[in-house]
């Protein structure tokens, strides 16, 4: 079949990139066309490089492909870039959120506008090598619905790949799958497998646990993991930390099933102590003497019920907001089509 070639020019606010790319603008290959999704956040400097090594990649793998770049009410140029890439490339689609609403959240929004059986995410900061995706592509057979690209060794910094690393504990008590502790933001999986939560609807928004409503066959490979050459990461330990009660909340009981046993606990202890008094009495005739004991033990089983009802309050508060149907996010616009949509 003949190729249509031709030559990219990509304006950027920070400078222009030009460059021969040979690009199939249509499947020339048996391989299975790809939506590679990108959550865009502050990256102008480096979707045009992401965007050229993205085409290189699956020209050479002869497959067909669209992009698309969510951005997530970036404060720099992204979204020109995203617009002069869409207007001249047809396989480029882009849509910027009304506000910041969050990785997850920009990702939902990228999925669900998909359109080939096959989807791609792949963060923006080029720390995840786009000439990993066909390792993955690869691995996504009939044992398999969900890839991860495992990196080799995280790359952040002591603090925030220590919180990485509760997190994604965290995300294995709320998947409830052994792949958890290796998931990534680079990830391959079918199309299909997203219609389990095509009508999800809140604030809080977990990719990799939705991903599990849909399937229990997961896999990972190890992938590259390259230092970011452009601006720092968004993401900060206390993020993490944000993201990881909110999965524990959002999406698992096991924060409820916690307190119940630390009450039982208390319960348990505060039956031992019971004993002793009761043993000291009869044998010493005498009660436990000072104040000590007792403040002691009322702080302890004050704070394991201001533990539980700090618990039951989180889950309170989860349930008022689902009450009120505040969307995963609002789109600004696009280039497809101008819209306002909320999802």
């Amino acid at each position: 079949m003949a190729r249509a070639y031709r030559r990219i020019t990509v304006m950027s606010p920070i400078r222009a990139v030009s460059a021969q790319s040979w690009v199939t603008m249509r499947n020339v290959g048996d391989a299975d066309p790809v939506s590679i999704v990108v959550p865009v956040f502050n990256s102008q400097e480096s979707l045009p490089v992401l965007f050229q090594r993205i085409t290189d990649v699956l020209a050479a793998e002869r497959r067909e492909f669209e992009l698309i770049l969510v951005d997530d009410c970036s404060r720099d140029g992204s979204w020109s870039v995203v617009t002069a890439l869409a207007r001249d490339h047809s396989h480029v689609r882009g849509f910027r959120m009304l506000r910041n609403f969050g990785q997850h959240n920009a990702l939902l929004c990228g999925i669900r506008a998909a359109r080939h059986p096959t989807v791609v995410t792949i963060d923006d900061d080029l720390q995840n090598p786009p000439e990993e995706i066909p390792k993955l592509l690869a691995r996504l057979d009939a044992d398999a619905d969900v890839v991860y690209g495992t990196p080799r060794a995280e790359s952040h910094g002591l603090w925030r790949d220590l919180a990485s690393q509760i997190t994604k504990l965290v995300l294995h008590g709320a998947m409830g799958a052994e792949t958890a502790r290796k998931v990534s933001a680079f990830r391959v999986f079918r199309r299909h497998v997203a219609r389990a939560f095509d009508e999800y609807r809140s604030p809080y928004v977990s990719i990799d646990v939705l991903l599990t409503w849909g399937t229990q066959r997961f896999a990972a490979v190890t992938v590259r993991n390259d230092p970011r050459p452009y601006g720092v990461s968004s993401y900060t330990v206390a993020k993490l930390i944000r993201h990881a009660l909110n999965m524990m909340t959002g999406f698992s009981v096991l924060p409820l099933q916690t307190a119940s046993m630390l009450g039982f606990a208390m319960t348990g202890g505060g039956a031992c102590a019971l004993a002793w008094v009761l043993g000291r009495y009869l044998i010493y005739g005498s009660v436990v003497p000072g104040f000590a004991f007792l403040g002691c033990m009322i702080a302890i089983f004050s704070g394991a019920q201001l533990f539980a009802l700090g618990i039951i309050g989180e889950y309170i508060a989860r349930i008022h907001v689902r009450t009120m149907d505040r969307p995963s996010y609002v789109l600004e616009t696009s280039t497809d089509e101008r819209t306002h949509a909320a999802h």
